[in-house]
């Protein structure tokens, strides 16, 4: 066992350092080889805790090692559904399995792909963290003997310094899609970094966009739940989609509507922000008359929005209690993105922008003339999208 036991210092020392599950898992693979474990396919699998990401891993081959995210959705295919980490983490033991002689009619396919790249013998088995929870990792070789009594003895020996590298990157990793699932890619890193006090805010220039699902109040008194959950559903997907390609964050949901921000981090980048929020209410109406086309074929009521965008100085940070706190933008230019979108229902347009985002894109805009907006002192040019 001192292949082991070497091991395990590395994992415990260098290993956790590293914050790298590929250089982890690969050098946990290696090792175990020259230990003589006749590995061929390593997969450890993580499980998360997130609403949209149910697990990730690493796979670990002698050609490579990779990693992978796995959604909710996977979990009710066939490709998790009677497979070797459904067994072990329903039962709570390891599962070793011979791949010769399977039976295409009730093994599972993963046994028989396993099997006819040369696999001869599996073995799945759980890591256990701190805080309770259960993670799965999978061995196969191609050695004609399968695995011994002792190569299963050592692998086993060997997890417990796996899971001490491995548990404090997931859970960083939870952490960090937890707060990307609620905040956006920008607030979330700029919250795990630290900025988490009450007030504590960054004052800088950023592409404000809102946008509103016109008639839902209308929708919400006359179709069910599920259609209602189905449309905001579809809705939604829609902005996050459209923002976070074209480089923003969708800040919040705020029930039919969004806040989202392009951040610019230099002056120079000023003009590129606003194309790219103009972009994303782009795509935001493209993916729309694809949605609406598809309601109608489903005898469902078509879908509106508005959107409003406009570019400035706004404060970035948590306000709220000593014991509950949002993070979210302030300032000038947020409320006029706010009220400009509440004027493309009275003015008929689906999308209108400040003079300062049209500039950026004049090709694509035509004026609307000025308008008073709540708030402002004078009247504010605006500029209509064109469709």
């Amino acid at each position: 066992m001192e292949h082991v036991a070497q091991l395990a210092d590395w994992m415990m020392n260098e290993g956790r350092r590293s914050n790298d599950p590929v250089i982890i898992v690969s050098h946990f693979c290696t090792s175990l080889i020259e230990a003589g474990v006749p590995l061929w396919r390593v997969n450890i699998g993580q499980r998360f805790a997130n609403p949209l990401l149910i697990a990730w891993g690493v796979v670990w081959t002698p050609q490579g090692t990779d990693s992978y995210d796995v959604t909710h959705a996977r979990m009710l295919t066939d490709g998790y559904v009677g497979s070797s980490f459904e067994y072990i983490l329903e039962n709570r033991r390891p599962l070793h399995k011979s791949l010769r002689g399977l039976d295409p009619k009730t093994d599972h396919i993963s046994y028989l792909e396993f099997a006819e790249l040369g696999g001869t013998d599996y073995y799945a088995t759980l890591l256990y963290y701190g805080d309770g929870s259960l993670h799965g990792c999978t061995f196969v070789t191609q050695s004609k003997d399968g695995f011994s009594a002792r190569h299963l003895e050592m692998i086993e020996a060997a997890l417990p310094a796996l899971s001490s590298a491995m548990e404090p990157i997931t859970m960083r990793k939870s952490s960090r899609s937890l707060l990307r699932t609620y905040l956006g890619n920008g607030p979330s890193e700029a919250v795990y970094n630290g900025t988490i006090k009450r007030g504590e805010r960054t004052s800088l220039e950023a592409v404000v966009m809102f946008s509103d699902l016109r008639g839902f109040t209308a929708l919400t008194e006359t179709a069910d739940e599920e259609d209602v959950f189905d449309a905001l559903d579809g809705y939604f997907d829609l902005i996050v989609q459209a923002v976070e390609d074209n480089g923003g964050d969708v800040l919040k949901f705020m029930g039919d509507g969004t806040l989202s921000v392009f951040t610019i981090a230099a002056p120079g980048d000023r003009a590129h922000q606003c194309r790219q929020s103009v972009c994303a209410a782009q795509d935001v109406l493209t993916g729309l008359a694809v949605l609406v086309k598809r309601r109608i074929e489903q005898g469902k009521p078509p879908l509106d929005i508005g959107i409003g965008i406009n570019v400035g100085h706004v404060s970035y940070g948590n306000i709220g209690s000593p014991s509950r706190l949002d993070f979210t933008v302030l300032g000038g230019a947020v409320n006029v993105a706010s009220r400009i979108e509440g004027l493309t229902k009275t003015l008929g347009h689906r999308v209108l922008t400040t003079t300062a985002v049209a500039e950026a894109a004049p090709e694509l805009f035509s004026t609307c003339g000025a308008h008073v907006i709540r708030g402002v002192n004078g009247s504010v040019e605006l500029f209509r999208l064109v469709e």
